[in-house]
């Protein structure tokens, strides 16, 4: 397994090198100025973008809200949050200070299922029609590469049906994935060995429940 590379690691030029997997030892000094510069740029980008803040969510009634937030001594930081609509369509959301970035899936009444990034369609398919029977399982997608401080989107539990609360050393930047299902009531979500899970929740407030899984890459 990778070691693991925090948020805060990433504000240094070396964390930032064993981010993107590169060995300073063995690297020339052109290329490492070549390299700072990036870094420099990237850190500019960063600072330039705002912070969330705290997610102000109003309650919709007939929705449900699943939250994932990294829980450390400075606060309860949002991850990411699945929603059923009232209609029983399902999102996955990501917060972020970039409003035009806009990362989601989108799990439609007719089987339709898109996962965006900046409006555009990275992944289209066809899944079972939402309008019927819910039966086995249904992925709404695997996330990884978070920096929840940096994006600063603060959850407020009251605004969440449930929350999944992860520990710092988990997810973060290169670490850790997040898996969320759909599954019919009492059946087994689909197998993802790849994820060494150190947490799963199943919220099985309606059908078909939603589970989200929270582990690391073997």
């Amino acid at each position: 397994m990778q070691d693991f590379i925090s948020e805060v690691d990433l504000h240094s030029f070396e964390g930032w090198l064993r981010y993107q997997g590169i060995d300073a030892s063995s690297t020339s000094k052109e290329e490492l100025a070549n390299w700072q510069q990036i870094f420099e740029e990237a850190k500019k980008r960063t600072a330039n973008t705002p912070q969330v803040g705290l997610m102000k969510l109003q309650p919709v009634p007939g929705e449900s809200r699943y939250a994932v937030a990294l829980q450390d001594d400075s606060g309860l930081w949002l991850v990411l949050w699945a929603r059923r609509s009232r209609k029983g369509e399902f999102f996955v959301m990501l917060p972020r200070g970039d409003r035009e970035w806009d990362p989601h899936t989108s799990y439609h009444l007719d089987g339709t299922l898109h996962i965006k990034s900046y409006g555009s369609k990275v992944i289209e398919r066809t899944n079972q029609p939402l309008t019927g029977p819910f039966g086995g399982s249904e992925d709404l997608g695997q996330y990884a590469g978070f920096g929840p401080k940096g994006v600063g989107a603060v959850c407020d539990p009251a605004a969440f049906t449930g929350v999944v609360k992860v520990k710092p050393g988990v997810l973060g930047p290169r670490n850790g994935a997040i898996k969320v299902d759909l599954i019919e009531p009492g059946k087994k979500p689909l197998e993802y060995p790849e994820l060494r899970i150190v947490d799963r929740q199943d919220f099985c407030d309606k059908a078909p429940w939603v589970v989200i899984r929270i582990g690391t890459m073997e």
